[in-house]
């Protein structure tokens, strides 16, 4: 019997001791976010946190939610927060119900604010997961002059220590798999809001995480999207059997028809009014200023988002209408 108790006793001193020396790391590693974040349950699997409604850098970056799926083997997280710092504290957060570890990380799109936080869960040796397409940004010269522009705007939680983690696996096509005792869908999305998104069902749930094709109660951001397809994926959502949807941005949506229903509205809204002005040919300022924008005036990131999406998307129906 003391044998018994002493290896007890030894387990729980080496368990301990680790759980200390990685504070000691991420002390040492990370600044420490001051931000607010509740881990809240969705369903009997899915947890997540929600980021504030605000722009990249308000909230120390903090403005995109991040999600958890506790199964018997081990969690899958889906995104990884805009700092290094929010993904500790994330990790905290998730320590607080679960000490499994976590196995592998989901990228639903290689945009800044859900990124930023993979290198914590890569160097505790997490597979990283993520949609083809993810190239194209981490690639381009953006990828490189915002992680500049972060580490001055949100310094101390993005700093010289802040880099970019790659993929160990690209998903480019529908993939269905079993993990511990959960069964899990990613949907591959193409290019849509980004260069590369995709979804992730978790079946027994009925939970579908869906990045930042959906962004509920603000205005999306939609930079380089393809709004076309984005508008087009948003209509063929099957809603018929989601008990709920866990947005990129905003809070879950216990009804996702309502959760979808936002998104759809300003894409259709502002493609109307932009494809309006090429058929036309009336130049943007005229066309934006002429507009009635006061169905989402009231919304978060309105003043910092909208006129910037109204001319990307302007600019893309050029280019659509020269295509046909």
């Amino acid at each position: 019997m003391k044998t018994s108790k002493n290896l007890i006793l030894s387990a729980l001193l080496v368990l301990i001791t680790t759980v200390c020396s990685l504070s000691v790391v991420y002390a040492g590693q990370y600044a420490e976010s001051g931000v607010e974040m509740s881990l809240r349950q969705v369903s009997e699997h899915v947890f997540y946190v929600r980021g504030a409604s605000g722009v990249a850098t308000d909230n120390e970056g903090f403005i995109s939610n991040a999600t958890a799926i506790i199964t018997d083997e081990g969690i899958v997280v889906v995104d990884a927060l805009g700092t290094p710092s929010l993904a500790v504290l994330f990790l905290e957060k998730i320590r607080a119900i679960s000490d499994l570890p976590v196995v592998m990380v989901i990228v639903t799109h290689y945009h800044a604010d859900h990124i930023y936080g993979l290198q914590v869960f890569k160097e505790q040796g997490a597979k990283i997961i993520a949609p083809a397409g993810f190239l194209d940004y981490l690639d381009a010269p953006i990828a490189a002059e915002r992680l500049e522009e972060r580490q001055f705007t949100l310094d101390p939680w993005v700093n010289e220590d802040t880099y970019l983690v790659e993929p160990d696996e690209v998903i480019d096509q529908n993939t269905r798999f079993t993990f511990g005792d959960i069964d899990l869908e990613l949907n591959y999305l193409g290019q849509a809001h980004s260069d590369g998104d995709l979804s992730v069902l978790v079946k027994p749930d009925q939970v579908l995480i869906s990045g930042d094709l959906i962004f509920e109660g603000r205005v999306p951001f939609t930079g380089n999207a393809d709004t076309a397809h984005w508008l087009a994926l948003l209509k063929s959502l099957d809603n018929t059997k989601l008990l709920a949807l866990v947005p990129g941005h905003g809070p879950v949506g216990d009804d996702p028809n309502a959760a979808i229903e936002l998104t759809s509205r300003y894409l259709q809204v502002v493609r109307a009014v932009m494809k309006e002005a090429v058929d036309e040919f009336i130049d943007f300022d005229e066309a934006f200023a002429a507009a009635d924008w006061s169905e989402f005036k009231s919304l978060p990131a309105f003043e910092a988002a909208h006129r910037g999406n109204a001319y990307g998307i302007y600019l893309s129906i050029e280019k659509e209408s020269l295509a046909e």
